[in-house]
């Protein structure tokens, strides 16, 4: 009897084993073109929290933003990602024209203001960054520093200020909301008003910082990341907040979206609560200076809450429109 027993015991323990080596551990799969350095600790914060495992695709560096959108693209017979987190704020309606994303209306996404969110759900924004102005106190010596993106056409800073080629990146995306918040006629004349003032086109925003921190230029229309990475380098440089009184600063949130038919949606809506809550904001804005959008997020004191500032009031999905539709006059405006 003793050997029956222990004989059932021991099928027993090994059924249960077996049990658990064939139950695996659950994973969220998200693909992102947030920056590695940043978005993973975001992850690994998640998975502490969850123990649900985290499995990210990245872009690379040369496909920025557009390697794993072609990706999703590419998938949609046979979805394979649950979560696309956008480093722009743009990319997810090429998803969500596609009929490739599934509402979904995060109970966090309640402390996210009305402007940076679908009202059906369909996308969130988080964890920001804004278009500001770089100034070199030192080049600007005594006179008043500029304020608005108006001051790019100013005749007094004719030749002294720059601007990233608008055919690319995010301002390709300030372009359009001037398009969107303006009308075309305002846009277009004030464009042409940048190019009779001189101003210095430059490859890329980073470019621009190098610019403005040199001295080359007195100021230059750029990124907040790039800006804090110029004031953290030292360099005799201040950050404005253009428009504050008037028009106001345009804020670039990251997107989150609920992938349609992915193969863990359940895992997937946790992931992006997680995403859109206080501590995830805060961990950005302490890591990459992203600025949050959820009034209750903890930040470092250099980097703003978007509660403290007064935005552009613009429409995202009209300024994904814009984007497209401008694209020949601009090949026309910067002489392609």
């Amino acid at each position: 009897m003793k050997t029956v027993s222990g004989l059932i015991l021991l099928i027993t323990l090994m059924t249960a084993l077996a049990g658990c080596e064939g139950d695996p551990q659950p994973e969220v799969v998200v693909y992102t073109s947030v920056d590695q350095v940043f978005s993973e600790p975001v992850f690994r914060a998640f998975e502490r929290a969850s123990g649900i495992r985290v499995r990210a695709v990245y872009d690379t560096e040369e496909t920025k933003s557009t390697g794993v959108l072609n990706r999703l693209i590419a998938e949609a017979v046979n979805p394979q990602a649950d979560v696309f987190w956008s480093g722009d704020q743009l990319r997810p309606f090429l998803l969500i024209d596609r009929g490739l994303v599934e509402p979904y209306a995060s109970p966090a996404a309640a402390a996210i203001p009305a402007q940076f969110k679908a009202g059906d759900g369909m996308w969130t924004g988080f964890a920001a960054r804004a278009r500001v102005l770089l100034v070199n106190r030192e080049r600007l010596g005594e006179r008043p520093a500029p304020r608005s993106v108006a001051d790019l056409a100013d005749p007094q800073w004719r030749g002294q200020a720059a601007m990233a080629n608008p055919m690319f990146g995010t301002t390709t995306i300030h372009v359009a909301a001037w398009f969107s918040h303006w009308g075309e006629e305002k846009a277009k004349s004030f464009l042409t008003a940048l190019k009779d003032n001189e101003i210095r086109i430059a490859s890329s925003n980073g470019e621009v910082k190098r610019l403005v921190a040199a001295g080359e230029v007195v100021f230059g229309l750029t990124d907040t990341d790039d800006a804090f990475n110029a004031v953290a380098s030292g360099a005799p440089v201040e950050i404005v907040y253009p428009d504050q009184d008037t028009d106001g600063t345009l804020i670039m949130p990251t997107v989150a979206v609920l992938m349609r038919g992915g193969p863990n949606p359940d895992h997937a809506r946790r992931l992006i609560d997680y995403l859109l809550s206080a501590e995830a904001e805060g961990l950005l804005a302490e890591s990459a200076a992203h600025m949050p959008l959820r009034a209750d997020a903890p930040h470092p004191d250099h980097v703003p809450g978007v509660s403290e500032l007064h935005p552009l009031p613009v429409d995202y999905r009209e300024v994904a429109l814009e984007v497209e539709r401008i694209q020949p006059w601009l090949r026309s405006w910067v002489g392609l």
